[in-house]
This record gives C-alpha cells, structure tokens and sequence, in this order.
C-alpha cells in the first residue's frame, strides 16, 4: 500500500473498510493508528502519518513504542500538535492499564520474574524514576505495597527508616523493593548496590529481610537475588 496515497486505494484496503470487512485483529498497528488519529497533513495520509509516529521510538518500534516517547517528542512529528500527542499518550495508558487488568492483582512472590512481569507493566513507559517497597507476609504472600520515591534520580534517596516504618506498620515478615530505570538498562548503578546492602543489613538486624531488589528496563529486568548480590 502506498502509505501517501491511501484515498487512491482499493476499498478493501482502506483501514476503515477493512475493519467493517474483517475487523480490528486484521488491521495493522499503523491502520489502527490511522483511524484513531482520523486525518494527517496536505502532504501525509492518516497512514503515513502512524507509520511515521510508529518508527519513533529508536529502540522499540510499534505500538509498544508509545509508551516511552514524552509529548515533546511526539509533536516533533510534522501533523502532530498537542491534541493528537496527548491522544496518543493516553493510548498507551488506557493498553497498559487494560493489560494489568486482565493480567490480575499479583497475589505472592514466588520468583523475580513474575513480580518484574507485573512491575514493567506499570513502569516501563514511564519517563521518571518510581520506587515501590513491596510487603510480604510469613508465605510471600503481597499484605502491600508502598510508593516510596517518584521522579529521584537513584534509588539511593530511599530513606531506610521509612521502609522498615512501612513494614512494620503492615506487620510484614519480608519486603521487595523494585524501582524503574527509565533510561531503559535495568543494570545497577552504585548507589543502586549500596541501598540494597543497607536495606539487606537492616532487614537482617530487624528480622524483616530483603528477598529481593528488582530493577525494571524497557525489555529486560534485573535481580539481585538471581544475581548473587543478595
């Protein structure tokens, strides 16, 4: 399909027709796109103007790649304003949330790979760092979970003392901590190393002990205790 000349398309292959025909499972990201962005620019199709969006985001193409571009970025796309930018923003949100809905609440940790599963659903679009303090009872059962930190740095301004406060306070028996790494490499930095260790030090001397600090990327995670480093 000539993305620039889409009027001059057979039926069949205009997106609003193919989805009458066939419905939203036969039609492609960019198709989908189109419709819900409705009109491009003089020189652009609806099509050309979601494919263009689509190829955005330099490491994740597709849709999935809405969720790591900001409004700025968005409108650097000749034919996106403010209006559509936002649109599109939300388009991410209402899939991210739909997809933790349907996954379910998490009801224990049994391994860092589900809890990270669960986590990147709700971090990995983000563009500022959030730390969360997961609670755990005597079975890893999840008794709560806390938002210690939005938009720091390093997870290293985590205050020890409200961890263990907010344990505490939920009578836990153990605690995860997870945070987001939105640059995308869920590799730990220094200081990431350092809280751990003190966290895992308190932990021991209050009985309330760290299972685990998991670190969310765009497409991978990683845990310190599948690391050794716990």
């Amino acid at each position: 399909m000539n993305c620039y000349r889409l009027k001059e398309a057979p039926p069949e292959e205009k997106p609003y027709e193919k989805f009458e025909h066939c419905g939203p499972s036969c039609l492609s990201d960019a198709e989908l796109l189109a419709i819900i962005l409705r009109s491009g620019t003089r020189d652009k199709d609806a099509y050309a103007l979601a494919s263009e969006v689509l190829r955005l985001c330099p490491f994740e193409k597709g849709l999935t790649g809405l969720y790591h571009l900001s409004l700025a970025e968005l409108m650097s796309v000749s034919g996106i304003g403010r209006v559509k930018a936002i649109q599109l923003k939300c388009i991410g949100e209402l899939a991210g949330r739909l997809r933790r809905k349907s996954n379910g609440r998490l009801q224990s940790f049994t391994d860092p790979a589900s809890l990270a599963g669960y986590y990147t659903d709700m971090l990995v679009h983000e563009e500022v760092e959030y730390v969360y303090c997961v609670l755990l009872d005597a079975k890893n059962r999840i008794i709560g979970e806390e938002l210690l930190t939005k938009g720091t740095a390093s997870a290293s301004l985590v205050s020890s003392r409200e961890v263990f406060i907010k344990a505490v306070s939920f009578h836990a028996s153990a605690f995860v901590l997870i945070h987001n790494h939105p640059g995308g490499d869920p590799s730990p930095s220094g200081e990431d190393v350092k809280v751990t260790r003190l966290l895992a030090e308190g932990g021991e001397i209050l009985g309330i002990p760290l299972l685990d600090h998991i670190i969310i990327g765009h497409s991978a995670f990683f845990s310190f205790l599948e690391g050794g480093m716990l």
